[in-house]
């Protein structure tokens, strides 16, 4: 495979991101999502990864996420 080419978006909350969502998949599934899906969509596909995918994200990291992403994208 070629080497990840995509990045998160700089924001307070990245490394928690970066630590967490990369385990799993690239950059570019967030980056390529629609703009201003807010904390409710963010909040639910965080959980949903937690519940269904079973990603193990700490409760304080998961919010960490969900912020970043919130405001970030």
């Amino acid at each position: 495979l070629p080497d990840e080419t995509a990045t998160f978006k700089p924001g307070k909350g990245v490394e928690a991101a970066e630590n967490n969502c990369a385990a799993c998949h690239s950059a570019d599934y967030i980056n390529t999502q629609p703009p201003g899906m807010g904390e409710a969509f963010w909040t639910a596909e965080v959980h949903k990864m937690i519940a269904t995918y079973h990603a193990p994200i700490e409760e304080a990291d998961a919010k960490a996420i969900v912020e970043y992403l919130a405001k970030t994208y």
